[in-house]
């Protein structure tokens, strides 16, 4: 069984339109991408030179291709889904401006919640989501889960791994006791999945990890605690119940993804 490997970066994680010319009923068709593989392990499997960056896939039973940012490493081809760097790219978003995805590709951005289901929904392909997190010191750590999925849009596109392995610590289940996100759904600023009402952190409640802020920590929208995850300073405060929270001092998050074997 093949499988598929998706990644979240954080550290540094198409429209065809047809116009119509009302003189002279002229149309005019962007030109149609075409697919280079099914993802970015595909691809670098049918091209082990390939080098990192933007390449058009087309998952089984999509009907139409789209560009993702591939990591092409050592350990096979990752399908970058959430990169976030610094500040040039607000993840302050909406619902759904996380299902359609924003940002830049080759820079920070969030790829979907649609393709990412897309991307995982397949029952004969099963998929590894992999977190890095370095700070800027040149530390570095790793999470990574196999059997990553999540529902469609109906489910609140509701997240799910198995296994654990890395050195950051199993955050989706949670970096404190009593936390667990694995099968939650994702939350935004316009729509509460997070299951927390109110929400506690230490004694102060709230009414939902979407709509709070703790001091220097910006809560923001996810299951996979949307991966904007901003960390806490080391001695600073750790993050609340409804959000995912790799406790490694001023690291930051990568995610990608892969399909298995």
């Amino acid at each position: 069984m093949m499988e598929r490997k998706l990644s979240a970066i954080a550290g540094l994680l198409l429209l065809c339109c047809t116009f119509t010319d009302q003189t002279h009923q002229h149309k005019v068709q962007k030109p149609t991408l075409t697919s280079q593989g099914q993802d970015c392990t595909a691809i670098k499997d049918s091209s082990p030179n390939a080098q990192s960056g933007i390449y058009i896939i087309q998952p089984k039973g999509v009907p139409v291709p789209f560009k993702v940012y591939c990591e092409m490493l050592a350990d096979g081809g990752w399908t970058v889904f959430q990169r976030r760097t610094g500040g040039e790219v607000s993840f302050q978003r909406n619902w759904a401006e996380y299902k359609h995805g924003f940002g830049y590709l080759e820079k920070d951005h969030w790829l979907g919640l649609a393709k990412v289901w897309a991307l995982t929904r397949s029952n004969d392909q099963k998929s590894i989501l992999r977190v890095g997190l370095w700070d800027f010191e040149g530390g570095s750590a790793f999470a990574e889960y196999r059997d990553f999925r999540i529902g469609d849009e109906a489910a609140a596109y509701q997240l799910s791994v198995g296994t654990y392995k890395g050195t950051a610590g199993d955050a989706i289940r949670g970096a404190y006791s009593g936390i667990d996100q694995n099968g939650f759904g994702f939350s935004t600023k316009d729509r509460d999945n997070d299951g927390c009402s109110p929400c506690i952190f230490r004694d102060i409640a709230g009414r939902n990890a979407a709509h709070q802020r703790v001091g220097r920590l910006v809560v923001q929208p996810l299951w996979l605690s949307q991966p904007p995850w901003r960390l806490a300073p080391s001695g600073g405060q750790r993050g609340l119940g409804a959000r995912v929270h790799w406790r490694r001092g001023k690291a930051r998050p990568h995610t990608p993804y892969k399909p298995l074997k």
